[in-house]
């Protein structure tokens, strides 16, 4: 994450997390080429939808709660909760455990990509970052997130 600096907001590391989360949820090359495929790194689609949910409770709470803490703003915080939404319903529908092909196989699912896109794009370009970067593996999400 490039160009704004990633700590500038109090809780820059859940952030990142949920960015994260958002860019492999969007990214449907992404969904073939490594969650289908089975590539290793990255977690799958349920590790992508506790990323995004993480602490925050944003499967409760309404991302504006952190607008000044994770949220740059309220225009933000509203894309996010449509893509939590959208995302963590699916997942309530085929399970946790259900494999990747459940979930890019669920009707809804074009929709929830919609919506993961559209929140990643404005945090992106907000922080700085090129959106159309391929995600970083959860390893190097790690070292970036360290103190």
């Amino acid at each position: 994450m490039g160009g704004m600096p990633l700590n500038d907001l109090p809780w820059w590391r859940w952030r990142a997390r949920l960015r994260s989360a958002l860019h492999m949820l969007s990214d449907p090359g992404f969904h073939q080429e490594t969650w289908l495929a089975g590539r290793e790194g990255y977690g799958d689609v349920t590790d992508a939808v506790y990323r995004l949910v993480e602490d925050t409770w944003l499967d409760r709470w309404s991302a504006e709660k952190y607008v000044g803490t994770m949220f740059r703003d309220a225009a933000e915080a509203a894309l996010v909760d449509v893509a939590v939404l959208r995302v963590v319903s699916i997942l309530h529908q085929v399970g946790a455990d259900a494999p990747v092909s459940d979930f890019l196989g669920h009707p809804g699912w074009p929709e929830a990509v919609r919506a993961a896109r559209e929140a990643h794009l404005r945090l992106a370009l907000n922080d700085g970052d090129d959106p159309d970067a391929p995600p970083r593996s959860l390893e190097v999400l790690r070292i970036m997130t360290q103190v």
